[in-house]
């Protein structure tokens, strides 16, 4: 099954038409004909089905034959993670959490980050990407990169988390966490969070959590706290 993405739709929706990336693949790619279904999402919840009008490979238009919403998890995940020195790496946990179930994704720029701009356009279009593929109907939220101070100025839920590599006092997060919860979860970057950062997050109310026993890469680090998010939400 193809799902295809169209932030546009809402439930007054009736004849639309596909931007010129999605029209061209729906024509030349796929080699759809006048009648043919599609599946497709506004990443808001929302499951369209679509008969084609105009199989157009730069205006496809099409219409709504059937909707239904689809229940959002028990669970909400927002991970703020610091981007990778390699962008395939970050590019790689943005396809793999958004597969797995993230909520929410902030890029934050910390004391030992090397990297401290990303392409949001990319990111973005990385995510999209991911949430057709696995067949999702709710698109995660990517914020824009911050940086450490920056986000511990704003609001975080009771269900807050900093997973770093020193040896504090430490719970695992698979017994920290609690489903059902709104929780924020912080990786750091390659050198780890800086001793003043990890202080600023416990006064925050962020909780130390370990990932196990080896020590992870960020992009690894950050996919196995969405797993055990995803796990004790089953």
């Amino acid at each position: 099954m193809q799902l295809f993405y169209h932030p546009e739709l809402d439930n007054e929706t009736n004849q639309f038409t596909f931007p010129v990336d999605e029209s061209r693949h729906i024509s030349k790619v796929l080699r759809k004909k006048s009648g043919d279904i599609l599946h497709i999402t506004n990443g808001k919840g929302i499951w369209y089905e679509a008969e084609i009008l105009n199989p157009d490979h730069k205006k496809c238009t099409a219409k709504i034959t059937a909707n239904r919403a689809v229940s959002p998890n028990p669970y909400r995940l927002h991970m703020v993670v610091a981007p990778t020195k390699l962008n395939d790496r970050f590019e790689w946990f943005l396809e793999k959490a958004t597969e797995i179930g993230v909520h929410e994704i902030t890029p934050i720029i910390c004391d030992h980050s090397e990297r401290k701009v990303i392409k949001q356009e990319r990111m973005e279009k990385v995510i999209q990407s991911a949430m057709k593929q696995s067949l999702q109907t709710y698109l995660p939220k990517l914020n824009r990169a911050i940086s450490f101070k920056e986000f511990m100025t704003l609001p975080n839920s009771d269900n807050c988390f900093i997973a770093h590599c020193e040896n504090n006092q430490k719970k695992e997060l698979l017994h920290a966490a609690r489903p059902k919860e709104n929780t924020s979860i912080m990786i750091g970057p390659e050198g780890d969070f800086s001793e003043n950062e990890i202080e600023m997050a416990l006064q925050n109310n962020y909780k130390a959590v370990a990932l196990g026993n080896n020590r992870l890469r960020t992009e690894t680090a950050a996919i196995v706290a969405c797993t055990t998010l995803a796990m004790i939400n089953l």
